[in-house]
Parts: C-alpha cells; structure tokens; sequence
C-alpha cells in the first residue's frame, strides 16, 4: 500500500445488501461518489484527496485515500460598529462597543479596529479550530445512504425508518485503519464484510482497501467491475474459440453479466439443433434476454447448437449447473416453438379485430384505434416522397404495413417474449408471404430506439415508424401527457428523437409544421376523434425541434451558436436546416463573416430597443436619406437581394452567405458615418426602416445575429 503523508489517511466505506438489480448500479456507483466528493469538498476535507467507487450485486465501496485528518483551522475576522458610533467624544466605549463584544465573547480589550474607505470599524479576530475528519464523517456517511436516488425504494423489517433499494445488511467504514462507527436506522457501522453468498465467509475484518480487496477475493468476491468484465471477456473469446465458433455481439449483454455476479466464471452448454429451425431472432432473444446468455455463430455467419452462460461460482466441475442451465433453455425454446407454430395458425391481418381489446392508453383508444390512425399517417407519409422514388403502389404497402404493424401485440409469442414486438410482426409477415417490402417496415417500425440505433431499412419503413412515432407525441400532448423532468412514461423524448433521426438519416424532405397537421387530422377523424387543442401544434413542434438542436450539435457536431442562428431562421425542413447549418460552418471564419455578423447583433438590439423590427419595408423613402453611406447600404442591400434569392431557390446556401458577407464594408460604412436615432423623426424611422430590411432580408437563412452568442464553441 502506498504511504500518505502523516496529516492524511484513508476512508474504507462499503453498504451491503440483499442483490440490487444489475442494470441500477453503474449509475449508483457514479453517484456515490459524486456525493462523497460534494459533502467531503464542502468540509473542507477532501483537497489533495481521490475518490474511487465500485460496485457489485451485495455491495458499494468507495475507497477514499489521501483524505485529511482534520479541518484546517481558520481565522476569521468579524467586522462590528463604526468607530464613531462604538465611541463617544471622549472615548468611552458605548453600549453598541459593549454589546459587539459580550456578542463575539470577548472584552473590548480584544477588539481591533480595522481602515475601510468608509472609514474605521470594530473587528475581533477569532480562531476557528478545525473538527476531526472522524467526525465529519460519522455525519457524512448516513447523509450519503440517505441521498443515493433509485427508481424505487423499499422498507424492511428492523429497518423501518430507513428506505433504499434493497435491504441493507451490514455498514464497513474505516478510518485511517480503525472502525468509524456510526448509525444508520439501527445498523451500525464498522469494520466487518460479507464475502460471496456460496463462497466465502459470512463475516470477514478488514483494515483498509487494498486488505478488503484482497480478503473479498479470497472469498470468492472480485470488487471492481472492470476487472470482472476483463475475466468475463477472456473466458467468452476462449470458450467460443474452443467451441470453433464465434461469438455473437453484445455489449449490452456484457454489461449485465459484468454486475450480476461477484466471482464471474463462463461455461458452454449445448441445446438440441432442432430448434435452430425458429428464427435466429427469436432463439437471440430467449437466450439473452431470458437467461442472460451469449449466442454462437458458426463462422459461416449462422446460430450454432451452442451458448455460453456466465455463472456466480468459481467452477462447475461435475457438471450440474449447466445440465440445469441446458434444461431450462431447452423449456424456454420449446415454449417458443409452440407459440410460433401456434400463432401461425391464424394470418397477421386476422388479428387485427383483437387490438379492440388490448388498450393503447385509456384516452387515446385501444391499438385498433391507434392503427387507424396510423394508417392514414403512413399514407400521408408516402404521397410526401414521389421525387424518391415512392409509387401509388409503395403508398398502398405503406397503408398495408401500418395495418399489420400492430397485430403482433395480439400474438402467443410477444406476451411470452414483449421484447419481440415490431420483430415478430415482421416475422410471421415474411413466412404467410406478405411482400419483402411490407415485411421489413413490419419488423423496423420502432426503430430506431435510440441515436445508436439504424433507422428503418426502407422508405415504407420510415413513413410507418414516424407515423407510429408521432401519432404517439401528438395524441399524447392532446390529451395532456407531456415529458416533466425524468417522468416521461410514454417515452415522447425518444419518439421524438427517433423522427428527428430517421428524417436525416434518409434525407427525408418533410415539413414537420404539416406532418403536425396530419398527425392532428387523424387523431380528429380516427378515435378518439378529438381536436388538438390552441397552441400544442407550436408546442410538439418545439419538442421536436428541441430534439433536433441536440442532434445537430451533439451527433453531427454543429456549433451552439450556428444551431441557434438557422433554427431561428426557420427549422421547419430538417434537411434544409442541414444544407444551411454546413453552409454557415463552411463560411463562418471567412473575412467577413463574424465582423458582419457583430454588426446584425448591434442591428438586432438597435430595433428591439426602438421597437423598429415591424417596419415596413416599402416604407423606406430615399428622399430622406442625408449621407451617402445610406444611399450605398440601400442600394448594396436591393443589389444583394436579387442574388441571395436566386442562390436561396437554387439550394446553394454558401454562395447566398457570401453574397450576404460581402455586405460588410457597407453596413461598416453605415454604422461609422451615419447616426441611427437622429433627431428628426422621420430621418430616424427611415434608418431603422433600412436596418430592419437589412435584417429581415437576409436572416432567412440564417440568424447572424446570433452568431457568437452564448455557447458558441
């Protein structure tokens, strides 16, 4: 263990329990040790120190080296009275001398007086000593159980005035080699842990990090998560090199095995090559999301007789954990075969009658209901396309797809395995010989789930998914479901993220202003046949739109500044938004680029002030104009207009915003010769008339007034 200095010692601090749930703890152990670093930094105790965290199923740690001992002292100054009114003439302490001192606990003696430009004062000098790290941390400690959010929480027995997660069985904190002992509810802490529930012992002392880490692997528990992942991840590439096979990607899989288990051991097992007849994403399915298990491939790209299971255990030499493992396995895919071959019975389309039945939210109808109106979105979608190839015949299998999209919901095989939604649609499609087409855009309409994720693989595809994807946002606003900090049961947010995604994914041409209309349309002559109400067609579209800026600047790295310049410009065409965006980052450090844009900021806060910005145009009168600075900016500005126009309808954003730069030495001149707010009030409403021209013609593109703003990078 390294030496520390003398005045600094180390924090061993670890809450065990019955098992949390794997997927909640990577966030716990960030935010343990967020909360250590904010309550010890606030006591002064933690400068020089570092934090670490590490969890597993039973268990968090923090290990804290480098901590201090004890507060520094501080002197601190209190300032009291004037002089003038703690003295009389003659010099005698007054009664508010007296009572600034019997205030601090001193006699006026010890009363300095200190020089401020308002003069002398009173001021007592007192030395604040310093509390003892062990103290602090004995307050800390329960402060920071108490503060560690989950989903949820739950009481127990013993325990009944305390919440977390899981039942909390023993409390570790070491100080410095001794136990620090506090309470928590009616544990106390102290310096024995608990190994592996099979493996190791019940009660194990410990005296700092390094001993725990090294007693706890000894007791069949390997603390950091890293290091499980490491062995997880060189047993699964030895097993599935010995097997001859592959291994099936999946990090998310890896993720989950890495906290479920303390002491990670991989084992292969074996299932009967009958069932490789089931779909591969069926047999994935059941294997990963049901038993935790990673598939095999054949090097030919095909499902192997095989999987691979990581167990909390050191080994399984006779074999038995994974026989139990091959029979549950077994049970789960011969469930699956019997719902496959049972739902098949009955075409996609026949189902459709059931969605009556099954509630898409108590508001907005059942999923019949919704797939009308999804149906008439698809539609919608599609007649948008034709310049991309889209038929008459296309819109038909857009309006077929949305109608098969949801039948799956009614299926033997998606109550078994929910995960398979949208997939078996496409599925069963594909097999009763719905066309490729329909089929994909079946199995792909909830895609994508997240920004990693593709969006759908074809056209027909797109138009149902961003049906489906805002039918679901507007329907849901209507009825007043909206996002509020983290509750958001509907998952808008993602909806909303997935059209924003699709729609530059594909380069799809759509107006989200008429997409909002149709998506009203429907929900008005489908159930629930309601009307959205005055102003949530403007407060979706922000939602989007908010949705969209964070794609901009996070996934196609846009800078703050050039997202709020062409948004404010008009964002109702992603794509074009997109052209604009590139247009301006291509322009942006040109020669005259940012001084002009300063120049549309002063023009900005020049009308906002005069309140000039709903000038008329074809108010200008040039028999008003006194200098020949306005008479060039007048004429530069018509002269400019005529081209930025015709580069604007031609597409060509970079070479309307160069025509717009070369406007600076005239604005330039403007500003430097002629005087805004004259006297003569017509003069004046005629110059702000020509600024508010300037501005309005050419911020259509985008907003230069916002560039170098705040957040700009």
């Amino acid at each position: 263990m390294k030496s520390v200095p003398e005045d600094r010692a180390e924090l061993l601090f670890e809450i065990g329990c019955e098992e949390i749930p794997a997927g909640m703890l990577p966030k716990a152990e960030t935010e343990l040790k967020t909360l250590l670093e904010k309550y010890l930094g606030a006591d002064g105790l933690l400068a020089g120190a570092s934090v670490e965290t590490f969890s597993g199923p039973r268990r968090l740690t923090a290990s804290v080296s480098g901590l201090r001992l004890r507060q520094s002292d501080v002197v601190k100054e209190v300032t009291g009275p004037p002089r003038s009114v703690a003295y009389d003439h003659v010099g005698a302490p007054t009664r508010a001398a007296v009572s600034f001192a019997e205030k601090q606990g001193v006699s006026l003696d010890q009363i300095s007086f200190i020089s401020t430009p308002k003069g002398e004062y009173l001021a007592v000098r007192q030395m604040i000593h310093g509390r003892a790290a062990s103290e602090i941390l004995a307050q800390i400690l329960p402060r920071v159980i108490h503060d560690l959010s989950w989903p949820r929480s739950m009481s127990w027995k013993g325990l009944s005035d305390v919440r977390f997660i899981r039942p909390i069985r023993w409390l570790v904190a070491v100080f410095d080699g001794k136990p620090l002992r506090f309470t928590y509810g009616d544990l106390t802490a102290g310096d024995t842990t608990s190994g592996h529930r099979f493996l190791g012992a019940a009660k194990i002392r410990v005296r700092h990090f390094k001993d725990y880490e090294t007693r706890l692997r000894h007791n069949g528990v390997i603390v950091r998560p890293a290091e499980r992942r490491s062995k997880i991840e060189r047993e699964l590439a030895a097993a599935a090199k010995k097997a001859g096979c592959r291994l099936h990607p999946d990090a998310a899989l890896l993720d989950l095995v890495t906290y479920l288990n303390e002491f990670p051991t991989v084992i292969q097992g074996n299932f009967d090559p009958a069932f490789l007849d089931l779909p591969d994403e069926i047999l994935i399915t059941v294997m990963r999301d049901h038993q935790k298990y990673s598939a095999l491939e054949k090097k030919t790209g095909e499902l192997a007789p095989h999987f691979l299971a990581v167990i909390n255990l050191a080994k399984d030499p006779m074999g038995l954990v994974r026989a139990g493992h091959e029979r549950v396995l077994g049970a789960r895919f011969a469930d699956a075969r019997f719902f496959w071959q049972s739902d098949q019975k009955c075409r996609l389309g026949d189902i459709l009658p059931r969605l009556e039945r099954v509630t898409y939210e108590s508001r907005l109808g059942s999923y019949l209901d919704k797939v009308e109106r999804l149906r008439s979105l698809a539609r919608w979608f599609a007649e948008q396309w034709f310049n991309l190839g889209i038929s008459e015949a296309h819109v038909a299998d857009a309006d077929r797809a949305a109608e098969l999209a949801k039948c799956d919901l009614a299926t033997e095989m998606v109550r078994e395995f929910p995960e398979l939604q949208g997939i078996v649609g496409g599925l069963y499609a594909r097999a009763q010989g719905e066309s490729a087409v329909v089929a994909d855009a079946v199995y792909d309409h909830y895609l994508p789930a997240s920004l990693e994720d593709p969006s759908p693989r074809n056209l027909i595809g797109c138009a149902v998914a961003l049906a489906d994807k805002l039918d679901a946002v507007a329907g849901c606003f209507a009825v007043g479901i909206i996002p509020t900090g983290s509750s958001d049961p509907f998952a808008l947010r993602r909806a909303a993220q997935g059209i924003v995604k699709i729609i530059l994914d594909r380069k799809l041409t759509v107006s989200l202003s008429l997409s909002l209309m149709a998506a009203g349309k429907a929900l008005h002559s489908y159930p629930p046949k309601i009307a959205l109400p005055k102003g949530k067609e403007a407060q979706i579209l922000e939602f989007i739109l908010d949705r969209a800026r964070f794609f901009f600047r996070e996934r196609l790295g846009f800078a703050y500044d050039e997202v709020n310049a062409v948004f404010r410009a008009g964002a109702d065409d992603l794509i074009d938004a997109q052209k604009r965006l590139e247009a301006l980052r291509s322009i942006r450090k040109s020669r005259n680029f940012e001084p002009l844009a300063v120049s549309f900021k002063r023009i900005r806060k020049i009308l906002e002030k005069a309140d000039g910005l709903a000038v008329e145009r074809q108010g200008i009168k040039t028999d008003l104009f006194e200098h020949p600075a306005e008479r060039d900016l007048y004429s530069a500005v018509r002269e400019a207009a005529a081209k930025v126009h015709g580069k604007k309808r031609a597409g060509h954003y970079r070479e309307a915003l160069e025509v717009i730069a070369g406007l600076r030495p005239a604005v330039d001149r403007f500003f430097e010769d002629v005087l805004v707010m004259a006297e003569d009030e017509a003069v004046r409403k005629n110059r702000l008339g020509l600024l508010a021209e300037l501005l309005q013609e050419f911020s259509t593109i985008a907003d230069f007034s916002e560039i170098g703003g705040e957040g700009a990078w």
